[in-house]
């Protein structure tokens, strides 16, 4: 961070964490191609900043949508994108002219893709997440007719697993139904077409058959979707604001909207330069939810706000103006993690990190 700059609200990006991170994807997948998923701005850690950091160590990114493929290809980044979203129609235009690889869930899809062809695609298989792709019973047939057309080359084929961290037996199940259905088009359909399906979850704990692509999500980012992982992988982002006020209340007043804490005794209360337009979840609200200050849980008080929110720093003798507060991250011994605060607020570790707004700014170290 340039330290003539002072941000009100930022994420500290560490890229020794995302490459240490991706270490323990190589060791876990021998010589799999790496696809870094990148979309929704990099689960909240920045599309570009994200890649650039990765470029090195990855073979393909994965976006959601063409708006985030354009911003890589504006940024520079080479790598073959796989946009693992359905295409709106009026995008496939721009998609074969720019040369993306669009994940295609039915033949019907593939032929108008074809039509405007050259183009490359991933084709999905549905083995169970009912979201995109041909049903598995379909599959094979859908297949054949796909690889036959004439402007369209397959470049992989792909399933996604719903319940890799809730439930082994059927992502287990799942995993051998899909080695069937490659080997089902290998055998009708040759080609030099990929095959990916193990994602976080599946690369740490179902990793025996990787196939020649995996999918590098969330683990990319220091977040185990499995707890007993999570000590291999470090978090690689610290997310901090700064205190803006800070009033001395006496007891019995109000804080913050709806009044919905009541000040026991008199306390030392901070005002922070962050709300929930900026991405912290309003559930916190009046559930245990601290931030750190000095090392120190400082509690939260009453309602998060839309750009302010209020702490008790009555345990912290010298806290100032200006101070740094983490408010997910590591700060001295003490550390807020992802998952505390998803717990808390009754929520999943993904949108946590992907709801982190882009007034936020990103700083990589």
């Amino acid at each position: 961070m340039n330290s003539k700059e002072t941000y009100r609200c930022w994420a500290e990006i560490d890229r020794r964490a995302l490459l240490h991170n991706l270490s323990i994807v190589r060791e876990r997948i021998g010589t799999a191609e790496i696809l870094a998923v990148v979309k929704a701005n990099a689960y909240g850690h920045g599309l570009v900043g994200v890649s650039e950091a990765v470029a090195s160590e990855v073979q393909l990114l994965g976006v959601a949508n063409l708006e985030e493929a354009i911003a890589l290809r504006t940024a520079g980044l080479p790598h073959p994108v796989i946009i693992l979203g359905p295409a709106l129609p009026q995008e496939r235009l721009v998609i074969a002219e720019r040369e993306f690889i669009p994940t295609v869930s039915s033949f019907e899809e593939a032929e108008a893709f074809d039509r405007i062809g050259p183009i490359s695609i991933n084709f999905k298989v549905d083995t169970g997440m009912g979201r995109m792709g041909v049903p598995e019973s379909e599959s094979l047939a859908a297949f054949k007719r796909v690889a036959a057309l004439r402007n369209l080359r397959v470049h992989s084929v792909s399933t996604h697993m719903p319940v890799s961290n809730e439930d082994a037996d059927y992502t287990r199940d799942q995993l051998v139904r899909f080695r069937k259905i490659l080997e089902q088009f290998r055998a009708e359909v040759p080609g030099d077409y990929k095959a990916h399906v193990l994602q976080s979850a599946g690369t740490l704990a179902f990793n025996d058959t990787p196939h020649e692509i995996v999918r590098a999500g969330v683990m990319l980012y220091g977040i185990s979707p499995l707890p007993e992982f999570q000590k291999l992988l470090r978090p690689a982002m610290t997310w901090k604001t700064r205190i803006a006020v800070i009033r001395n209340m006496p007891a019995g007043h109000g804080i913050s909207y709806g009044r919905t804490f009541i000040t026991p005794h008199e306390m030392r209360v901070a005002t922070l330069s962050a709300g929930y337009a900026d991405g912290y979840p309003r559930h916190l609200s009046n559930r245990d939810a601290a931030v750190l200050v000095q090392g120190k849980r400082c509690p939260l008080l009453g309602r998060v706000t839309m750009d302010l929110m209020m702490i008790d720093v009555s345990n912290v003798a010298d806290a100032a103006v200006g101070d740094e507060v983490v408010l997910m991250g590591r700060q001295g011994d003490e550390e807020i993690s992802v998952t505390e605060l998803a717990e808390r607020a009754d929520t999943i570790t993904w949108e946590i990190i992907t709801r982190i707004g882009s007034r936020v700014r990103r700083v990589y170290l």
